[in-house]
């Protein structure tokens, strides 16, 4: 059974999703469009283009918008698109073509690359309604399971607020997981740790509902250097299960790979593993929609780091995610699994690989995949 722990389903840009209006929802998108690695240019003529333009920064607010971009859903196309001094400009965060994606079109997807089940991820910019995730899951309860997305910034200010919204979700929606971005509460308010005793009633609070929990993380507020950042944040992770055992967790998206490319390879220090040491925290494998557009596929710079990560973290916590539709932009679906299934087997036998691509998922989420045989 294939598992694609890294999925998503969502509604347009320009559409509420959860948001006060669709006005606000667009404003996530026009901020990650900023800030995100894939290039920009201008509609034109290709020509490139500067997406930090899209932010006005103060130093009170160094993500602060820029109100004069007209950041807009261009659907002729199908693509989010801004005007500078009158030239239209766009990227592609999104993949080309895709200006929202149903659970229908994920299904169509999985059965296409041949993967069974399919976990939805959960973001602010994508969606924060908790309704069309439910919805999403009764459409295809067979095929899909999903994450809930929670209002970080309530975590450590109104954590009475924050339990509700996950009680809501995994009780009254009956989705499956917890997903918690710090950096969504970071930039919102004074707290600079997930670990802070602000947060405790929540955490408290959730190891009681009994589901895995998935951090996106970056790099430690303040840090000089974004690798030992993140490791740090990874380090604040281990603390946290140290203090709550019952807790399972897996960290999404993997490392933060382009910020360990040393020309064109990866070189990955020793102490990175080190936080899943003698303990059940589980870590994402996806290099495709990480480093797609420095790497073709088969990925074989990325074999060395995979083949560390088994050795050091083991094939008990490791779990294979595509970010379909995201890693569009690079590979197909099918190549995102065959990377790692055709050309990764010298050091991975077929009871780990069977791990790695569904099984410790499935474990995680406490799905029993020999029930659907």
């Amino acid at each position: 059974m294939i598992f694609d722990s890294h999925v998503y389903c969502f509604t347009a840009p320009d559409a509420p999703a959860g948001h006060a209006s669709g006005a606000a929802h667009l404003e996530f998108w026009q901020r990650q469009y900023a800030l995100h690695h894939q290039p920009a240019f201008r509609v034109r003529d290709r020509a490139l283009g500067n997406a930090h333009l899209l932010l006005d920064p103060t130093a009170c607010d160094p993500l602060r918008l820029a109100s004069n971009r007209n950041f807009r859903v261009d659907r002729a196309c199908n693509r989010l698109i801004w005007t500078v001094d009158g030239d239209d400009y766009t990227k592609q965060q999104l993949p080309p073509n895709v200006i929202e994606f149903s659970p229908g079109a994920m299904v169509a997807e999985m059965d296409h690359a041949g993967v069974d089940v399919g976990l939805i991820h959960a973001d602010a910019t994508l969606t924060k309604d908790v309704a069309f995730l439910a919805m999403c899951v009764a459409a295809f309860p067979d095929r899909l399971r999903a994450m809930a997305p929670l209002d970080e910034w309530l975590i450590p200010e109104k954590p009475d607020l924050a339990i509700a919204q996950a009680v809501t979700a995994i009780r009254e929606h009956r989705l499956h997981a917890l997903k918690i971005i710090p950096a969504y509460a970071y930039q919102q308010t004074n707290s600079r740790s997930f670990n802070e005793p602000a947060w405790r009633p929540f955490w408290d609070a959730v190891v009681t509902l009994d589901v895995p929990v998935f951090f996106t993380l970056g790099s430690r507020l303040g840090a000089k250097d974004q690798r030992q950042g993140f490791i740090d944040e990874v380090w604040e992770l281990r603390r946290l299960m140290d203090r709550h055992p019952s807790l399972r967790a897996s960290v999404t998206h993997g490392y933060p790979w382009r910020a360990f490319l040393d020309g064109n390879r990866l070189t990955v220090p020793t102490n990175i593993w080190a936080p899943f040491r003698d303990t059940s925290l589980m870590l994402e494998v996806g290099f495709p929609f990480r480093l797609g557009d420095m790497f073709d596929f088969p990925y074989a710079e990325c074999r060395p780091v995979l083949e560390e990560m088994v050795q050091h973290i083991g094939p008990d916590r490791l779990i294979w995610g595509s970010d379909m539709p995201f890693q569009n932009r690079f590979c197909t679906y099918r190549q995102s699994r065959d990377y790692i299934e055709k050309h990764s087997a010298s050091f991975l036998s077929a009871p780990n690989l069977a791990k790695i691509m569904g099984g410790n998922v499935a474990r995680l989420l406490r799905l029993d995949f020999a029930a659907r045989v």
